[in-house]
Formats: structure tokens, sequence, C-alpha cells
């Protein structure tokens, strides 16, 4: 039963001596923003980050919902996103392949003329290193032909079987640029910029040819670069001396062609995902829209409206599948049919039955009184048999009003006559009738909280006999013990319950103790009389009124039961201001005991409003609970189907349409009455 552990205690170190306890851990910046509340649509004291975290997320709200509503959408955005995947990654398969197939086919082109150019280059070299040209004498003697001419004459030939498909450069090996040998290019290329450095200081030193990607800068400003692929080789001149040739092939056609391509293919690409979206779209609606119709129809089927039937249309798996919600609904009607005819004979047969009863009843009831009154005069055996007899019959009419009264919540006739009322003044009737029975017991009945009035808008009638039936029952099972009354009011709600410290009940017996005839010793007698219906009826009359019935208790520890009603009668309760779980059961001692937050600490669980009856040892609990949003408890009750009317003189008319449905839950407001446990909250029928 118990929800706290020594874990979960403040000021504790835990289980594990090795973690150093009040040490934290170093946390970043980022961290810390997300724990303050970025992700959850704000940030605790930063007013900036949290009005832009609004401003973010409020045009993203609609899409999120629609998102999660549309089960069309997700199927056609995650198509429409694996086939935008599956387009880029083809793309760029397609786009390398042809990036290399161009450039493979342009390097095997480049290198076949860029090896003639340097044959044809070593040639006129020797050709005019034999001939008889233009030479003149070095200082040392020798003779050396002028190359300036011969350089120029070099390039202008080698570069004219280009018609623009590459043009050709000469620089001096090293800085040996005297002699003729300077930089000279065709088609107005810059030679220096456009030959790159790296290419140069691989072929220095060596006659081998090699290759590199680079621009071509041009000399004309209105000329813009393009890339080209580099061929160059070291060679010698007709002097003997070497000098470095260079080709350059322009990659703008490869270029254009490769641009065509990456147009063609995401032209291709986006109409393809376009088309597989549109698609996917048609296919999804021919499946959704008949699991849409269902939906549809069965909201209208749980709303009552068993006529709804499923438009069925061919014979696919979508027809078979409408054809057998079809015949699910049909058979769900019937059954409903047959059950709501069963229920209403049944209803009828306990109705006509307890008022059949009634002629044959009093006439037995008057020869009863009679024979009682004259049992001096009879024999011990008879007399007794007399008191038996006129015991009997009382508890035979107690079953028959307690029956008709079932019938009429069964019947939903039931009719709550509801006016401002104190329910202390109920609480003292029912007090002083439960006296003798107290008395032979033993028991003494202590009443709490009635300094201070209790006010709600309730069935007086109802509230007593809901009362009466759980003192009684504490009076019955406390074993000769006190039983306490307890009345509270704080927020919206009033509550009484009723504790005593008898057998108790066992684990799960606090959600059958409010079943029809049910009882958790059968073998104990029923010393004055109950019909087992007691609870039933009371339960059905909280119900009625809007309230709670709830009951709470441990083997030999007593039991609690709690009536929470709303003060006025269209008023929704958001919690009790009784804890289900008093403070002296044996877990709240246990904790108390150990140091822990126990019972001390679960006082009201709705804040307390000026005036209530223990507005000073509540005062504390509501200045905490002041900035709290309060909210319903899981599991009381949403709805018990009743209809409340105005009525002339300011006194409410509740009218219970159908039987009361849902379960009673503890009502605590936000969660602030720890004391009670799952297994605590009563589960009604």
């Amino acid at each position: 039963m118990s929800e706290d552990s020594a874990a979960s205690a403040p000021g504790r170190s835990g289980d594990r001596p090795e973690r150093p306890v009040g040490v934290k851990r170093p946390r970043s910046r980022w961290a810390l923003l997300v724990e303050g509340g970025l992700l959850q649509g704000g940030v605790q004291g930063s007013p900036v980050l949290r009005l832009f975290m609004r401003w973010v997320r409020r045009p993203l709200l609609p899409v999120m919902r629609l998102w999660r509503r549309n089960i069309q959408l997700k199927v056609v955005v995650t198509t429409l996103l694996m086939s935008l995947g599956v387009v880029l990654l083809l793309g760029f398969v397609v786009i390398g392949q042809v990036r290399n197939g161009l450039l493979d086919a342009k390097v095997k082109a480049s290198q076949s003329q860029a090896t003639g150019g340097f044959a044809v280059a070593k040639q006129k070299a020797d050709e005019a290193a034999t001939g008889t040209g233009d030479t003149t004498v070095s200082p040392d003697g020798r003779q050396s032909q002028n190359l300036t001419p011969w350089m120029s004459d070099l390039v202008e030939s080698l570069s004219s079987g280009g018609q623009g498909a590459f043009d050709v450069v000469t620089l001096p090996a090293g800085d040996n640029s005297g002699g003729g040998r300077g930089p000279r290019a065709s088609g107005q290329v810059d030679p220096t910029s456009s030959v790159p450095d790296d290419l140069r200081t691989r072929i220095n030193g060596t006659m081998t040819a090699a290759q590199s990607y680079a621009r071509i800068v041009y000399t004309d400003s209105d000329k813009d670069s393009q890339p080209a692929l580099v061929i160059g080789k070291q060679v010698n001149d007709p002097n003997g001396d070497p000098y470095e040739l260079y080709y350059l092939f322009p990659l703008t056609q490869e270029e254009k062609s490769l641009s065509l391509v990456k147009g063609t293919l995401a032209t291709a690409g986006l109409f393809v995902v376009v088309l597989l979206g549109a698609i996917a779209w048609l296919v999804v609606r021919q499946v959704v829209t008949p699991v849409r119709m269902a939906a549809g129809i069965a909201e209208r089927l749980s709303a009552g409206r068993l006529q709804e039937r499923m438009k069925v249309t061919g014979e696919d798996d979508i027809a078979r599948l409408g054809e057998a919600f079809n015949k699910m609904a049909q058979n769900l009607q019937l059954k409903i049919q047959q059950l709501e005819d069963l229920s209403r004979m049944q209803r009828r047969f306990v109705s006509d039955v307890s008022h059949e009863l009634r002629t044959p009843l009093t006439t037995v009831r008057m020869a009863a009184d009679v024979i009682h009154e004259a049992r001096e005069d009879f024999d011990p055996v008879t007399a007794r048999s007399a008191e038996l007899l006129a015991d009997q019959l009382d508890r035979f009419e107690s079953l028959l009003a307690d029956l008709l009264e079932i019938s009429r919540f069964d019947a939903g006739a039931a009719a709550l006559e509801a006016e401002p009322i104190d329910l202390r003044e109920v609480v003292r009737r029912v007090v002083s009738g439960a006296v003798p029975l107290a008395e032979r017991k033993g028991t003494h009945i202590r009443v709490l909280g009635d300094l201070q009035p209790v006010v709600a808008e309730a069935d007086a009638r109802r509230v007593e006999r809901v009362l009466r039936n759980l003192v009684v029952n504490a009076v019955e099972h406390g074993e000769g013990k006190d039983v306490v009354v307890k009345l509270a009011s704080a927020g919206g709600a009033v509550a009484i319950a009723v504790r005593d410290y008898g057998v108790g009940l066992k684990p799960g017996e606090a959600t059958r103790v409010f079943s029809r005839f049910w009882r958790a010793d059968p073998a104990r007698a029923r010393t004055t009389g109950g019909t087992g219906l007691g609870l039933s009826i009371a339960l059905e009359d909280a119900r009625l009124h809007g309230g709670w019935l709830q009951a709470w208790g441990e083997p030999g520890g007593g039991s609690q039961f709690r009536l929470t009603l709303p003060r006025t009668a269209d008023e929704p309760l958001r919690g009790s201001p009784i804890p289900l779980e008093p403070k002296d059961s044996r877990r709240n001692r246990g904790l108390s005991d150990a140091g822990l937050p126990g019972g001390d600490a679960k006082r009201a669980t709705v804040p307390m409003q000026p005036g209530g009856g223990q507005g000073a040892a509540l005062a504390p609990m509501a200045q905490r609970m002041a900035g709290m949003t309060p909210t319903a408890d899981p599991t009381a009750l949403p709805g018990n189907g009743a209809r409340v009317v105005p009525r002339p003189g300011g006194s409410v008319r509740r009218q219970e349409s159908t039987a009361g449905t849902g379960p009673a839950g503890d009502g605590s407001v936000g969660g602030a009455d720890e004391s009670n446990t799952p297994g605590e909250a009563f589960r009604g029928r």
C-alpha cells in the first residue's frame, strides 16, 4: 500500500554508499536549457526564450495535430521522403558514373594529343639543331641558335592543329629564362597563372609527362576562366637546354554535358517523386476511406445509433471487412436488444413482485402484531416464535423497500430533491438513531469537525440513508471500539468519513464491499437484520448527487468509508477534503515513526475556503497549493448520467437517466493526497 520508499525520502543518502552525497555532476548549458523546458515549450527563468519557443511552437501545433490524426498524410509524406531519398541516391550514382566516363574519355584523348605534340616538339628541336639557321657565338666559343623566333614558331605550329580544342604553353625550366626561353602561350592564355606550381615541380628534372586539373586564366579580362586538364613535359630546345611544354585541354564541353545530365536527372527525379506521391495518395485513399467510414459508423454505434451500417461495394478484402462489420453491428444490436428486453423484464419483475408482496405482507404484519402483543399468554417456545416472526417481518419489509429502491435506480427513475442543508444536523440524527445499538455493542460514537457549518445542496433523506448505513455497519463491525464520524469542507466539496477500528477489510475487499448481497464474512450473523443492499443503495445515492462513496480498510486495523459531495448540485468534484486513508493507519504510523513524510502531512486535498470547518488546520496546505492548478482524479467518477433541473424555490431536482457508471476514485487534487493507493479506489459497477 505504501507509495513512499527510503530512496525517495529527502535528506537520505540512498542504498549506495559509494556515491557521494551532495556532489553534483557538472552539466552543460545546453543540458540546463533543455531541462528548463526548451523541449517542453518554455525555459524557466528566461521570458525571452519562453516567448520565442511559444512563437515557434504555435504554428507547428496544427501541423502536428494533423500529422497524428491523418494516416493518409503520414503514408504520402513517408512515400515522398523515401522516394526523394532513392532519387537523390540514384542521381548521385548516375552523375558520378557519367562524370567519370566523360573525364576518362577526355583524359585518353588528351594524353594521345599531348604525346604527339611532345614528339613533334622534339623533332623540331632536332631539325633546328642540325640546320643552318640563325646562330650566335657564346663567350666560351660555342655556337648557339637564336631561340626567340624558334619558340614562337613552335607554340604557333603546335596550337594550330587544335582549332580551339587545346592551347600550348611553354615555360623556362627552373629560373633559366634567358636566351629566348621566356613564357609563351597561345589563345591569350596567361602561362604563369594557368599552369599549377605542383605540376611544374613534378616534371622538373625529369623527362616524364605529368598531368593535373586546373583552371585556364586568360589575359583578356572579358574572357572567363574555365576548367581544364593540363599535361606537361620537360623537353630540350635546339641548343640542348630543357624547357617546359604544356598542353591545356578545356573541359567546357564535358561540363556542359554533365550539367545537361544533372538537369535531366533533377527534372525526371522530381517528376518521379510527384508521381509516386500521387500514386501513394490514390492507393492509400482507397484503403483509408473505408476505414474512416468504419470509424465514423463505429462512433455512431457507440453513441447508440445501432442501425448504422457500412456501404459495401465489390468483393475485395475491404468489402469483406465491411460485410463482417455490418454482421457484427447487426449481432450487437440484436444482443443489446435482447439484453435490454431481459433487463426490462427483470426490473419489471422485481418491481411487480415488490409491489405485489406488499398486500399479503400487510395482512401478515397485522396478524403478526396481534400474535406478538399476546405473546405473554403463550408458552415460552410459542412466545419466542412470535418474537422471531416479528423480527423477520421487519427484515422482510426492509428488504422489499430496498428492492423497490434498487429497481428505481435500475430503471433510471430515481429523483433527487436537492436543497441547501447543514450536514451536521443529518449526522446528529443518524448518530442519535445509532446510539441504542452502540450501547448494546459497547461502542462510543465520536463526531469531529462539527464546530462550523457544513452546508451543501443535497437530498437530506438520501444522505441520511447513506450515513445510517455507514454508521450502523461501523458499529456492527467495530468490535466494541470507538467509531469516529468526521466532517470537513474545502473548496467546492464536502465530505463525511466514518472510521471504525474493528475487523477491517482484506486486500481487494474495498472494491467489492458495495456489491449487492456481498458480505465480507458469510458466516457472520446480521444482528440488525441487514438486507445486503444497504451499501449498494448508498453508492447509487452518492452517484445521484454527483459524489463519491469510497472505502478503505486494513485487516485488523479497521476501515474508513468516505462520502464526498459537491457543494452545489451542478458542480463537478475535483477532490475530497478528507484523505481516504486515515492518519492513524499502520502505514502512516510506520512512516511517522521512521521520520518520513506520513499521515501528518496528508491533510485536506482541496484548498480550504474561508469559514471552513477546519480552516486553521488546513491553512498550510492551502498556502502550498495556492499556485497549483487543480485537476480531477483520474479514478474519480467522470459522470454518472445525472441531469440537473432547476426548480422554483432554489432547490435542485436531479433525475438519473441511467444507472451510475464509472469508478469512484480518491479524488485528490493534483495528486496531493498521497495516502490513497490505486488498490484503495473503489471501482463501482
